[in-house]
């Protein structure tokens, strides 16, 4: 039965937000940003966000991504899913609460989405080949001396050349590169660590010697004992606060510094494309595609063979054209008696 004290809608949001306290920062400004979307889409269907949960359509979150799909494109399914995701998780903790809308339940709404969003595709990454020349680069891009003005420039090209190696060998998206603290990597030394990714799920990530050694270079030049492990250097980072946890850099951080390097070589790359190379190589190289999941992160397998699935099949097809015969090749093999002439027959007879 639909209780009776329901809330209004914004009270509502509120109250999801506040449940999202245990939750990375990242997937709570998420949700957040999709709520916020979702608002954009009452004004426009003139619902009032006062109104109490109970009210809302049972098709609003079918007609909430039809509006996405106007109003970002069909070709931004990314985005689609991102903001529907939020949207969703608002929903389920509705029916927890009690306060869905009435005369329909949480699976009932998420299976009529279903069939609105159809069946989710991805796109195979499209990899510029170049992406290496990124980390070649910046290897032979000269350091600055210890004495060098303005001090900040030397550490700068320190932490970018860190800052790639790491994103090349790890594959780590990058929210996750941002929040390594220098304990992680023990100071450079470890030659792997534990991470929480997306969904606050842990897992093992991996590092060669030459991005340890990049990371214990500019750990080496800092001299200082801030936490994080990739930190601002600018002028303007003001003191700082809490072990320096107010000067690691962002996400945008690492996006720009990736698109400052690969313009500088005429390479088309996101750090995104760092990942999607890791794990290319890996398959090409016979990884397999579980292996790879565990690696870069995916909760589920299946996550891993939608997007790579291409790899698979290129080494099925390998499989099949080096193990299989013909079957002329196959009757030739038989250890049968040979089969008599005709001509021999007619004489027997």
């Amino acid at each position: 039965m639909q209780a009776v004290t329901a809330p209004s809608v914004i009270e509502a949001r509120e109250a999801f937000l506040d449940t999202l306290a245990a939750k990375s920062p990242h997937t709570s400004h998420t949700y957040a940003v999709a709520l916020d979307c979702y608002f954009r889409f009452m004004a426009e269907r003139k619902l009032d966000p006062g109104m109490l949960t109970c009210d809302l359509p049972h098709d609003s979150l079918e007609r909430f991504y039809t509006w996405l799909v106007r109003r970002y494109g069909r070709e931004n399914r990314p985005t689609h899913n991102t903001y529907v995701a939020g949207v969703r998780a608002f929903y389920r903790f509705l029916e927890r609460r009690g306060w869905g809308p009435r005369g329909t339940t949480f699976e009932q709404i998420r299976a009529g989405l279903q069939e609105v969003m159809g069946r989710g595709s991805y796109r195979t990454p499209r990899i510029d080949p170049a992406l290496p020349l990124i980390i070649t680069y910046v290897d032979s891009f000269p350091v600055p001396p210890p004495d060098c003005k303005p001090p900040e420039k030397r550490l700068e090209i320190l932490r970018d050349k860190a800052l790639l190696h790491t994103l090349f060998c790890t594959g780590m998206r990058r929210q996750e590169v941002a929040s390594l603290n220098r304990d992680d990597v023990a100071e450079g030394w470890a030659d792997h660590a534990i991470i929480l990714g997306k969904g606050n799920k842990e897992r093992v990530v991996f590092f060669d010697e030459p991005t340890l050694a990049a990371i214990r270079s500019y750990l080496s030049a800092r001299q200082d004992t801030y936490l994080p492990l990739f930190i601002r250097h600018d002028r303007g980072r003001g003191a700082p606060e809490q072990h320096g946890a107010n000067y690691r850099i962002t996400t945008q951080t690492i996006f720009s510094t990736v698109k400052r390097y690969a313009k500088a070589v005429g390479v088309h790359a996101s750090p995104h494309d760092f990942r999607h190379a890791k794990a290319s190589v890996m398959l090409n190289r016979g990884a397999s595609l579980s292996e790879v999941q565990d690696i870069l992160g995916h909760a589920s397998p299946e996550t891993t063979k939608r997007i790579y699935a291409h790899y698979e099949t290129s080494r099925l097809r390998e499989a099949f054209d080096r193990f299989s015969v013909s079957a002329d090749e196959l009757a030739k093999e038989l250890k049968r008696p040979r089969r008599p002439d005709p001509s021999e027959l007619d004489r027997r007879s």
